[in-house]
């Protein structure tokens, strides 16, 4: 009696697979199966562009009840110009990037301060301040060389005069000028932001979009 021995054939792998696997972060997506955001989820872009949103957000609030008077919001926006170009000076003798914010804060601070006194206003005292750092800068020297320095001068100068300017005159030319004097340091904040020099670039942001909107507010809005 023979017996008979069945064999059973298995069939082997093909060769048809894709030669390779996109990698996990590509394009096509990451290793969890999710697509990648290449950093244009909402949520990532307001933690890249926080200052943007502060900006907005201030100004907003500062500008929201358009009920005062147009030489009250001349002269308040007037007040306040001298003290961004004084940031500049005062952080530029400094030398340090770091103290920005801190020395924001110590600025907002002198503002109170000098609207609850009358003995002298304020962006005459922030002028005077401004010209004090300046000629501290030119007999102690500077941290970022002698052309840096005559830059910083000159928009001490330029944007205190402006303010100064602005608010010596009838309020509807002064809202020009102090429109201008906003705008320009505005495209002065931008101008560092691009050259990173200075001050830091979370604060030439911010400021940047603050004088821009406060700008357009006091042309188009009043």
């Amino acid at each position: 009696m023979s017996t008979t021995t069945h064999t059973t054939t298995v069939p082997q792998a093909t060769t048809d697979a894709p030669a390779s696997v996109p990698a996990s972060g590509t394009a096509f997506g990451t290793a969890s199966g999710r697509p990648a955001s290449n950093g244009r989820h909402p949520v990532e872009m307001l933690k890249r562009r926080w200052p943007t949103a502060l900006a907005v957000a201030l100004v907003i609030l500062t500008t929201a009840d358009g009920s005062g008077e147009l030489a009250d919001t001349v002269g308040a926006f007037g007040d306040a110009l001298p003290l961004l170009p004084l940031l500049y000076v005062i952080i530029h003798q400094v030398g340090n990037p770091r103290v920005t914010w801190p020395v924001l804060g110590a600025g907002v601070a002198a503002m109170v301060a000098l609207g609850a006194q009358d003995v002298v206003s304020q962006p005459v005292a922030l002028v005077a301040i401004a010209l004090a750092v300046l000629v501290w800068g030119a007999v102690r020297g500077t941290p970022h060389g002698r052309a840096t320095f005559g830059v910083q001068a000159a928009g001490a100068f330029a944007f205190g005069a402006l303010a100064l300017v602005g608010l010596a005159v009838d309020p509807d030319l002064g809202r020009y000028l102090v429109a201008a004097g906003w705008f320009f340091h505005g495209v002065w904040d931008f101008v560092h932001l691009r050259l990173d020099k200075v001050v830091a670039r979370s604060f030439a942001e911010w400021c940047g979009v603050v004088d821009v909107l406060i700008a357009a507010h006091l042309l188009f809005l009043l």
